[in-house]
This record gives C-alpha cells, sequence and structure tokens, in this order.
C-alpha cells in the first residue's frame, strides 16, 4: 500500500538514463525496457535516493501546474505501476 508517508527509491536491480527529459529503464531481471514520459522522468530522478512520497507531490505540485489531488491520484497510479513491474521498492516511513 502506498501513501504520503511510503518512502520510495528505485530498485537496484535496473538501469536508467536521461534522455532529453525522459526516462529509459532497463530491468535487469526481465531484460525488459520501459520509458517514461518527461514528468515520468522527473519522478524517476527524484527517486533515485530514498524519498517520501509526500516529499515528490510537494516538488512536482510546486513545478507544474497541477492540482494536488490531481497529482497525488497521478503520482500514486504511476508509484503502484512501477513497484508492480518491480523497478521501485516502498517502505513505510516507520519502518525505513
Amino acid at each position: 500500500m502506498i501513501n504520503r508517508d511510503s518512502i520510495v527509491i528505485a530498485s537496484k536491480d535496473q538501469v536508467s538514463c536521461d534522455m532529453l527529459g525522459e526516462a529509459a529503464i532497463l530491468d535487469l531481471r526481465a531484460g525488459q525496457y520501459y520509458g517514461l514520459n518527461p514528468i515520468g522522468g522527473r519522478i524517476w530522478g527524484l527517486i533515485q535516493e530514498p524519498k517520501p512520497v509526500s516529499e515528490i507531490l510537494s516538488v512536482l505540485v510546486n513545478e507544474y501546474e497541477v492540482d494536488t489531488e490531481r497529482c497525488e491520484v497521478d503520482l500514486f497510479a504511476l508509484l503502484r505501476e512501477l513497484a508492480r513491474k518491480g523497478l521501485i521498492e516502498i517502505a513505510d516511513e516507520k519502518t525505513a
């Protein structure tokens, strides 16, 4: 379960690179490539070090012209998808 207190970080089982603001990610276990658009690439850049979801949300709301609630819904959807694919690790703030 992902919430604002969750700590997220990119998995060690991947390599990635910035491609003009977008992110290209290779899942080393599955040999599968993934691509993220510029906003996804920004999120990917933020989670190269452990980061609370609340901090990621704050950065996005401040950098982009977006409603907080809409941003949260979209951010959680992306993080759930990245977690499902094993590209990120999630920890509860209390256990991180």
